[in-house]
C-alpha cells in the first residue's frame, strides 16, 4: 500500500528533512556560560528566585482553562488530542520551569526543556493539522515528541545545544510559514500570526532579562515577563475553540 502525499505535505516533509539534517550535521553550539545567571534572584520567604518561579503560574492557569474548554467543543479526534497535549504541556511546563528556577542547574534545565517538548509538540502538530492536513499534524506531533526528547538528551551528554535550538526556532519558523496558508477544510483556524507575535515578544524579554530588571527599578525582570507573555500563546487556541463552539451552536 502506497501513501500518497499532497503538495503541502511534500513541502512540509522537505522542510522537516532540511531542519533535521542541519540539527544533526550543523556546527555544534555550546550553551551560553551565563545561562543560569538570571537578573532577579530575590528570595520570597525560603524560596530563591521567587519571581521567576511564581511567574510560571500563568502557564498552569492557561493550560487548565484550555482543558476545561475542550469538553464543550466538538472536535475530530486528532485536533482534540493535539489541543489536549498542548494544554497539558503548558501545565507540565509550569511545574518543570518552576523546578528549574528554584535551583538553576543543567540537570534541572533538562527537566524544564523536557516539559516544554510536550507543549511544542501539541502546538506545532495543531498548526500543521490546521494548515496542511490532520494526518500530517498527528505525524509531526509524534516526531517533535521524539526529536525533542532526543535533543535534550543529546545536549545533556554532549553539550551541543544546536538540535534544541533547531527544534525551537525552526519549529516557530515553520509555524510562521504555515500562518501564511489558508486553513484546511474543517480546521480549527487558529490565528497563528498572533501566536508567533507572542513568542517573539517573549523571546525579546528573555534576551533583555537584566536590562528590563534595571529599567523597571528591580520591580520585575525580563525573564519573569517572558514567562507571563509566553503563557498567552494559549489564548489564540482557546479563542479558536470558542469560535468553533459558537459556530456549531449557530448551525444547530
Amino acid at each position: 500500500m502506497t501513501l500518497k502525499l499532497e503538495g503541502a505535505e511534500h513541502k512540509l516533509l522537505l522542510a522537516i528533512c532540511a531542519l533535521t539534517l542541519f540539527a544533526l550535521l550543523g556546527p555544534a553550539i555550546s550553551q551560553p556560560v551565563q545561562q543560569h545567571d538570571f537578573a532577579d534572584q530575590r528570595f520570597f520567604g525560603y524560596f530563591p528566585n521567587a519571581a521567576d518561579v511564581l511567574s510560571n503560574l500563568p502557564f498552569a492557569l492557561w493550560g487548565l482553562a484550555g482543558l476545561m474548554s475542550l469538553p464543550s467543543v466538538k472536535l475530530n479526534r486528532t485536533n482534540a488530542s493535539l489541543c489536549a497535549l498542548f494544554f497539558f504541556g503548558l501545565i507540565l511546563t509550569a511545574f518543570a520551569s518552576s523546578w528549574y528556577h528554584l535551583a538553576p542547574t543543567n540537570a534541572n534545565l533538562a527537566i524544564d526543556r523536557w516539559g516544554m517538548v510536550f507543549a511544542f509538540a501539541g502546538l506545532m502538530g495543531l498548526a500543521v493539522a490546521d494548515r496542511v492536513s490532520l494526518r500530517a499534524g498527528a505525524s509531526l506531533c509524534w516526531l517533535v515528541l521524539l526529536c525533542g526528547a532526543f535533543s535534550v538528551w543529546l545536549w545533556s551528554v554532549s553539550g551541543n545545544v544546536l538540535p534544541w535550538l533547531v527544534l525551537q526556532f525552526g519549529g516557530m519558523a515553520l509555524v510562521l510559514c504555515l500562518a501564511t496558508r489558508r486553513p484546511v477544510r474543517g480546521a480549527l483556524a487558529v490565528n497563528w500570526a498572533v501566536v508567533i507575535l507572542i513568542y517573539a515578544i517573549a523571546k525579546a524579554f528573555e534576551l533583555t532579562d537584566h536590562a528590563v530588571y534595571d529599567l523597571t527599578s528591580h520591580i520585575i525582570s525580563g525573564h519573569s515577563l517572558k514567562h507571563i507573555v509566553a503563557s498567552f500563546a494559549a489564548w489564540p487556541v482557546i479563542s479558536a475553540l470558542r469560535t468553533h463552539a459558537k459556530s456549531q451552536t449557530n448551525s444547530n
